[in-house]
């Protein structure tokens, strides 16, 4: 497989796709990426540019840092270097220490023998498509900057930012730990041996929960099980959170920009559910527009609506929510893989904002009711999803383009969505129908009231993908679940 170039940085298999010399090449043209917008913000300026760095747990990570921040000394910036962070803490470290960018070793929830770049502005975001133009540019002209022994940066620890993150959550107006006290609450933790394995547990102690059972809290890096927190991968987790007799549990990605959660009985939240919960919590208290990508599920709308405000949709993908939630003034979004973004913080997923918010939610909501977090689930709009693709190889653009139309055009009373893909919405559920950047595929996105209702309208358009396919002279295969 080759490197896997994004909004979100680089990332690959390390010693295949994710070598030293492309490590090396990508971060130096970070630094000089840095550098040239440094000087568009500050003039002319002497003073070296600050990269913050932050890794996950994973075993290639501590020697990948330690290239990386040598790579930037020798590039002439100066490196803050917080040791295992999760990513949203070193996003808000680079806000916090007045860095002109950062670097988050990590690949999130792919297999251990992944590893990334994830590269940040100093605003703590990831890179705009421009950027990512100019970063590339960089690198294939290999017009980096350097710098003489007098020039070189240098390299601090900074490990204090964990402490900072979570002080900054409790601080949230809407968090009260003394109503989340005096439940008792019984919880859960399993975060897959990566960078949340100590802050996820503190912070619940700091939110006052007092009976915390951990599971892959180490911060080994070996991760137990696939590390994405989907229902396929937590059986282990789910049954013994069951049997454990706990209130909840709480699952978080490797890097922790995704939150999972369940409940008391063994059974999953949901992951499209977790925004979902927490943006009805949070608009209590603060009014404003949510934001969802369109894939997300129908249910924030819904909750939008509960609470009249606006819900808007963006492009799948960080970067293009927290745009949307920028222009529109959004209270809350993020996306529906379990993901929370709360502007009032920083712009960034945030599993640990995620964690506060559902944990005050279900706190208040439990000590009017007594009720059970299974209970609190069903107080919220109940839809399933359905994720499948189709195979198409040799798929240009100009094909996927006319197999969007031909469908497009099976159904015009639908509401169409041309943003990201297709996306046709219908009075019982929606389809979105979106090529992979990374394989000769389209994924189906489909939801309805029922599992099977959603089922049946993702296998409808995968036999009318098949047929526009066909009619265009494409090479269509067979569907498969997504993964």
């Amino acid at each position: 497989m080759s490197l896997m170039i994004s909004v979100s940085g680089i990332r690959g298999v390390v010693g295949k796709s994710l070598t030293p010399e492309n490590l090396t090449a990508f971060t130096m043209a970070f630094a000089a990426w840095t550098v040239r917008r440094k000087r568009e913000r500050c003039g002319d300026s002497a003073v070296k540019p600050k990269i913050v760095i932050g890794r996950d747990t994973r075993p290639t990570g501590e020697l990948i840092t330690e290239l990386v921040a040598s790579t930037l000394a020798l590039c002439g910036c100066d490196v803050v270097d917080l040791g295992m962070a999760t990513t949203p803490t070193v996003e808000m470290a680079t806000a916090g220490e007045l860095a002109d960018g950062g670097l988050i070793v990590t690949a999130s929830h792919n297999p251990v023998e992944w590893n990334a770049l994830k590269m940040l502005n100093e605003k703590g975001e990831f890179l705009t498509a421009p950027d990512v133009e100019l970063l590339l540019e960089i690198a294939r002209d290999r017009s980096f900057v350097t710098t003489g022994w007098e020039g070189l940066g240098s390299i601090t620890g900074n490990t204090s930012w964990d402490a900072i993150h979570i002080a900054s959550v409790l601080n949230l107006s809407c968090i009260d730990r003394s109503l989340i006290a005096g439940i008792n609450f019984r919880v859960l933790v399993d975060a897959v041996e990566g960078a949340g394995s100590f802050v996820v547990p503190e912070l619940c102690r700091q939110l006052g929960i007092h009976e915390i059972k951990t599971l892959a809290c180490q911060g080994t890096g070996i991760f137990p099980r696939n590390p994405e927190p989907v229902e396929e991968n937590l059986g282990v987790t789910m049954d013994i959170l069951r049997n454990e007799s706990c209130d909840l549990g709480i699952i978080v990605d490797p890097d922790v920009d995704r939150l999972a959660l369940v409940c008391e009985d063994g059974t999953l939240f949901g992951e499209e559910y977790t925004l979902v919960a927490c943006a009805d919590f949070y608009l209590k208290h603060r009014k404003g527009p949510v934001v969802n990508n369109l894939s997300s599920s129908r249910a924030l709308r819904d909750i939008a609506a509960r609470h009249e405000v606006e819900c808007f949709s963006a492009k799948v993908g960080e970067a293009n929510v927290i745009e949307v939630m920028k222009s529109c003034g959004a209270a809350i979004g993020g996306e529906g893989n379990g993901g929370v973004i709360l502007p009032e913080l920083h712009y960034g997923r945030d599993a640990l904002v995620g964690i506060a918010l559902f944990i005050q939610a279900f706190a208040e909501w439990k000590t009017s009711t007594g009720g059970t977090l299974s209970e609190f689930r069903r107080t919220f709009p109940d839809y399933s999803m359905s994720k499948q693709k189709v195979v198409l190889e040799h798929l240009s653009k100009e094909a996927l383009e006319a197999i969007f139309d031909r469908v497009a055009a099976n159904h015009p009373d639908a509401s169409c969505n041309r943003l990201d893909g297709l996306k046709l919405d219908f009075p019982e559920g929606w389809v979105h129908l979106r090529p992979s950047n990374t394989e000769p595929i389209i994924r189906i996105y489909a939801e309805s009231a029922t599992k099977d209702g959603a089922d049946s309208l993702a296998n409808s358009f995968i036999a009318e993908i098949r047929s526009a396919s066909a009619r265009i002279g494409t090479d269509p295969t067979t569907g498969e679940q997504a993964k």
